[in-house]
């Protein structure tokens, strides 16, 4: 019998570093990568729901679907700080300003998913009470389709807003065309 430890396969592989400039102990990125990659992981949706979409929202929270996976696990209901506005379920007229409001008072950047078709065109309510749209108010970065939408359809929403979030430019909400959209709004930023 010899006295040599038996080596166990390791299960770790060791994949192929991402762009950049590396060496022993360091690897360089640029800032704009850096910080793509942190708003990507750590979104904190403020959810606005107003219906039977929110109930879906409640069960992509919940531990079957676990939203927290993909850093999103701390809701906020203060837009001061949020940045990703979920609304869910059918918008009333007189409810327009106010979520309007909420929008206005989310720091920079951020981002709006539309979830159902109530958000969306007004679902099945045409009628003179009922906003056809939330994207007649404010802009909206991913439509979520369904009445309610599944939890899975939720999740891939969520994932197209992180693809955003880390592909975005630093100075694209100082650009001329972004003032531009928000002033097709009525909204203006200093």
């Amino acid at each position: 019998m010899s006295d040599k430890p038996v080596q166990k396969k390791s299960k770790i592989e060791i994949v192929k570093a991402p762009d950049g400039i590396e060496g022993p102990g360091f690897f360089a990125t640029t800032l704009e990568k850096a910080v793509g990659l942190a708003r990507k992981n750590s979104l904190w949706p403020l959810p606005f729901a107003t219906s039977c979409c929110g109930i879906e929202f409640m069960a992509t929270m919940a531990s079957t679907y676990d939203l927290a996976r993909f850093g999103s696990e701390r809701l906020s209901f203060s837009p001061r700080q949020a940045d990703l506005l979920i609304v869910a379920g059918t918008i009333a007229k007189k409810l327009g300003p106010t979520l309007r409001q909420v929008y206005e008072q989310m720091a920079e950047p951020k981002w709006v998913i539309s979830m159902g078709a109530c958000a969306s065109s007004g679902g099945i309510f045409d009628t003179y009470s009922v906003l056809q749209g939330i994207d007649r108010i404010i802009p909206v970065d991913v439509y979520v389709p369904g009445c309610p939408p599944r939890p899975e359809q939720l999740l891939d929403a969520i994932l197209k807003v992180q693809e955003l979030a880390e592909n975005e430019s630093l100075r694209r909400r100082d650009s001329v065309q972004y003032k531009k959209m928000l002033e097709s709004y009525g909204i203006h930023i200093e």
